[in-house]
């Protein structure tokens, strides 16, 4: 059977989602001021309370250079390309330095926004072309399928063994109509450069989003992001506590038993 195609036309990409890496990699998106940033920590603490070893970082950013890059991001304005270009090479670093490895180890990896956050803010919001970013995401997520492997990059395709793409295995997408979203970032924050757009690229960033969701729906766990932040959190809990690829946690060691005398 033929796939459908995804966003744009383009076909989606039908090698394997993930390599064989122990950990498990958990994204966390949304447009601006939809709650993502006040769960993450708390989901942290949840996880590391069951006992499992924890990664928290973000996008952009996540290493030294990376952040160097998200501040160029932020702060100067520049075309949809030059944003495009400025976050993938810092992902590409976040990917070989502390992703990959981390997942490598066995760890659980929580990401405040990935590449989807890419295709929802310059693909939607700014209309740049779908194509170039689904290029650009295949050459810096490319990974060769055995656990250990590095990130491999443009013209990895012909070697073996063959490229996966690497994404989470989990994507909480926290939705919030772009209004609601505005007057809660009103309240808590100056806004940055792209904080700054109107209520009309939201919409379309939020768009966005549910367009990506539609494509991979297996990986995206929709959290209706209206409602108390206790109602919110079940649903990040729910969502999480059913991915079943969570690593195993070891049992804790039983204690000796005493010596007969």
């Amino acid at each position: 059977m033929i796939a459908p195609p995804g966003p744009g036309g383009l076909a989606p990409d039908t090698r394997p989602r993930r390599p064989t890496y122990p950990g498990c990699f958990i994204s966390l998106e949304g447009i601006d001021g939809a709650g993502k940033s006040s769960h993450i920590a708390s989901l942290a603490d949840l996880l590391r309370s069951q006992g499992h070893t924890l990664l928290l970082t973000r996008e952009p950013g996540g290493t030294p250079l990376a952040e160097q890059l998200r501040a160029l991001f932020l702060h100067n304005e520049m075309d949809a390309l030059t944003e495009a270009l400025l976050v993938f090479a810092g992902r590409r670093d976040h990917l070989r330095k502390v992703i990959a490895p981390a997942l490598a180890r066995g760890e659980v990896v929580l990401c405040d926004r990935f590449t989807d956050a890419t295709f929802a803010y310059q693909g939607a919001g700014r209309g740049f072309d779908l194509a170039v970013l689904a290029q650009l995401e295949r050459w810096v997520q490319q990974v060769a399928t055995g656990a250990g492997q590095g990130t491999q990059g443009p013209g990895a395709a012909h070697q073996s063994p063959a490229p996966a793409l690497l994404q989470p295995d989990l994507t909480l997408w926290f939705d919030l109509p772009a209004p609601v979203a505005a007057a809660r970032r009103a309240a808590t924050r100056s806004a940055d450069r792209l904080e700054r757009e109107d209520i009309d690229f939201f919409d379309r960033v939020r768009s966005g989003y549910a367009q990506r969701a539609a494509n991979d729906p297996r990986r995206f766990s929709r959290i209706d992001a209206s409602p108390s932040m206790a109602a919110v959190w079940a649903q990040v809990v729910h969502a999480v506590q059913a991915l079943p690829t969570l690593p195993a946690v070891p049992a804790p060691s039983a204690a000796p038993a005493p010596a007969a005398g």
